[in-house]
């Protein structure tokens, strides 16, 4: 992608500018960002969707100020007519199960992949919302169907109302209002408080970014830097000076500073942590398998599956929460593959046999699909 290039999805602006300006910032409006958009799922399709299992989804109801929400699955049979003014349900990860969703998704990459989440379809009836909140990370609401109306706020309050299911400002201060047609787009850095009303039958398009929690990610990459240095044969603990105790209960200084190398050791690890959060940025979600294909199949162009997470760093490439040594040839064909999602003939024509064998591994987990040359 050319982030110089000028972008009618961004009101005109190149997604250099765009970063520079608005990134964490403050929010930005888009009329026509997409003209002429038409949903890419129809009602029917997307609560069918939100009836299947393995699919996160929610059913929202305000019914006179008392909230009430449950989790999906969601049978047909137990939403409101239609008729019924103020629900919502709300389908999560829909790029995960539809290929014109994911492709939706894929103009926004000029964010990198590893910040780039999820894109959530709501869909409420009239009057339907979801209370006034805030998010802890970016997000690009693009209206797909009818019109909603969003009042948006700075809001220094973030007090939340005790004692309802969903996470509801006690004092909503709404700033600016806008009322979005088929194709508006507004984008919101984190901790910006919104409320997005529907204006009759609407649906809403909302991608979504992560924000990973720090304590959440140290504990991921340092679980999987324990295990990988459980599988290395470490030094055994020794100590031939250890005298008698009266106290056998207190831990000996001599373990707690053993341990503490242990740990130093594995933290110093050439690579190691780049190479835990290289995985744990590509794991895939616990809803998320693959469909195992045949094997041999010949290589003339590939594409990532929908539902492959794939990035690199200087020395690794990580897809689906595994990683991998490259360098050369190899390594930018497989960056390519990352930043593209597909690889041509000519492309493949440049790689190693080592390179084809994995990629024809990849091919028969389901990660990577082949197809006619182009």
């Amino acid at each position: 992608m050319d982030v110089e290039q000028p972008l009618a999805l961004l009101g005109g602006l190149s997604p250099a500018q765009f970063m520079r300006r608005h990134w964490h910032k403050k929010p930005l409006l888009v009329r026509q960002a997409m003209p002429g958009f038409k949903p890419l799922l129809t009602r029917a399709e997307l609560l069918e969707l939100a009836g299947r299992d393995g699919v996160e989804s929610r059913f929202i109801q305000d019914k006179a100020g008392r909230w009430v929400l449950r989790h999906g699955p969601l049978a047909r049979r137990s939403l409101p007519p239609l008729g019924t003014p103020r629900w919502t349900v709300l389908v999560q990860g829909v790029d995960l199960h539809d290929d014109a969703v994911h492709a939706l998704m894929q103009q926004f990459r000029f964010v990198p992949e590893a910040r780039l989440d999820d894109l959530m379809i709501s869909y409420a009836t009239d009057g339907g919302g979801v209370g006034p909140h805030f998010d802890n990370y970016d997000v690009f609401l693009l209206q797909a169907h009818g019109q909603r109306r969003w009042r948006i706020g700075r809001q220094k309050d973030k007090t939340l109302r005790s004692g309802l299911p969903l996470k509801i400002l006690a004092a909503f201060e709404p700033e600016e209002e806008h009322v979005l047609e088929p194709g508006d787009m507004l984008y919101l850095p984190p901790g910006w408080a919104h409320d997005g009303i529907a204006e009759g039958e609407c649906m809403t398009y909302s991608i979504g970014f992560r924000s990973p929690n720090g304590a959440q990610l140290a504990h991921e990459v340092l679980q999987r830097m324990a295990e990988a240095a459980a599988d290395e044969e470490g030094a055994i603990y020794r100590d031939p000076q250890q005298p008698a105790v009266a106290g056998p209960g207190a831990i000996p200084a001599g373990l707690q500073e053993f341990a503490r190398k242990a740990v130093q050791r594995a933290l110093e690890q050439p690579q190691a942590l780049e190479c835990a959060l290289g995985e744990a940025l590509t794991e895939p979600k616990p809803n998320v398998w693959f469909e195992p294909a045949q094997a041999g199949v010949m290589l003339e162009s590939v594409a990532l599956d929908r539902r492959t997470r794939m990035m690199y760093d200087d020395k690794h490439v990580f897809i689906n929460g595994e990683s991998y040594r490259a360098a050369g040839r190899d390594a930018a064909l497989m960056r390519q593959l990352a930043d593209e999602r597909r690889l041509g003939a000519r492309e493949l024509a440049r790689a190693s046999d080592a390179a084809l064998e994995l990629l024809s591994t990849w091919c028969e987990a389901g990660w990577v699909h082949a197809g006619p040359a182009v």
